[in-house]
């Protein structure tokens, strides 16, 4: 293949006709770059398999929720999730589709992936500013072990609206109190040092690029890119490296039934073996749809993408819902989304 799956990111998932006219019962959204690789792997799937195809943005979460506000696609797509208040007074619904985790990358000379340990607090120093090469005394202690240059740092940061922002910002505010003053959780922050990048495709090609990065990216984009991987201090002091079973470690614990519209972090979760940037990947939706095949087309589609997905998502590292979170998933589709006052989703 002359181009990778992950540097369509902007592109049509699905081929479409040489009118450039998408059929009716097409699916249309926009959003989070964070979920694209196996979106994308369950869109090819699914179309080969029901003729119906997907086209999605994958602009990040900030243009997703926009996008979806906007009412320009059947759905967006955002790794922060949004609170119940703002779903109220946008008229919207959002569930869970896929979990994973957002993983440091490093671009070091000589360090091979997971060579490197790192910490929330050292990351947090690194990204503020405080600490800007690799042998400096702090990143030492943690790797005494292992031969550090001294080499400039060069952060990496998103520079767009994304939830991998949202993720990675929220651990960082847990794990650094002048970083949760200086700097906050949020999709989009003012960064005091580095170099933006648009998408998690962009701070992937720029940390490969660029000698002495660090950066910060989906666990997919990391492993299809061979990006050098670093191994996490979690919340209960143990060294985990970023993969599956780190993964659903973090979300173990998330209690999604007592969740008020599936508001819930799973950043910095307890557990021995949990991976502390774990967060779950949200799609949004009208409560009140004004047409009702694309929205039921849709759900047609994550039905079908929790039902036959999960091989496809554990290839690339990502989680699926567990079974009772399905469940629950789809109660609220027959409950909450609408057109004229009849449910668009009746069910399998």
């Amino acid at each position: 293949m002359t181009m990778s799956i992950l540097k369509r990111g902007a592109l049509v998932l699905a081929a479409l006709a040489s009118t450039a006219v998408t059929q009716a019962a097409d699916i249309s959204g926009a959003g989070a770059t964070f979920p694209y690789p196996i979106y994308a792997k369950w869109a090819d799937a699914y179309k080969k398999q029901t003729g119906v195809g997907l086209n999605y943005q994958s602009i990040g979460s900030g243009g997703g929720i926009k996008q979806i506000k906007a009412k320009t696609v059947t759905f967006g797509a955002s790794d922060m999730p949004l609170k119940p208040d703002e779903l109220k007074s946008a008229g919207l619904v959002q569930f869970p589709m896929i979990i994973g985790g957002v993983v440091p990358v490093v671009n070091i000379k000589g360090v091979s992936p997971g060579a490197l340990t790192l910490d929330g607090a050292t990351i947090a120093a690194i990204y503020m500013g405080e600490i800007t090469t690799w042998n400096d005394s702090r990143i030492k202690q943690l790797n005494p072990k292992v031969a550090l240059p001294d080499l400039a740092i060069a952060p990496i940061y998103r520079s767009d609206g994304s939830g991998t922002n949202f993720l990675f910002t929220d651990f960082l505010s847990k794990a650094s109190p002048k970083f949760r003053q200086n700097i906050g959780a949020n999709t989009s922050v003012q960064w005091p040092a580095g170099i933006g990048a648009k998408g998690n495709e962009g701070v992937a090609n720029m940390t490969a690029q660029t000698g002495g990065a660090i950066g910060y990216v989906e666990y997919a984009y990391a492993k299809q890119n061979k990006l050098t991987h670093v191994r996490m201090k979690n919340r209960d002091g143990k060294i985990v490296a970023p993969d599956a079973n780190a993964f659903q470690a973090a979300a173990a614990s998330a209690d999604w039934a007592k969740s008020d519209s599936y508001y819930l972090i799973l950043t910095d979760q307890p557990g021995a073996g949990s991976w502390p940037i774990t967060g779950a990947s949200f799609i949004l939706m009208y409560r009140d749809v004004q047409e009702k095949q694309p929205a039921g087309e849709a759900l047609k589609f994550f039905a079908w993408a929790y039902a036959n997905g999960g091989t496809m998502a554990q290839d690339l590292d990502y989680v699926p819902l567990p079974k009772s979170l399905i469940e629950q998933v789809e109660q609220t589709w027959k409950s909450s989304i609408k057109s004229g006052g009849a449910a668009v989703w009746a069910g399998k």
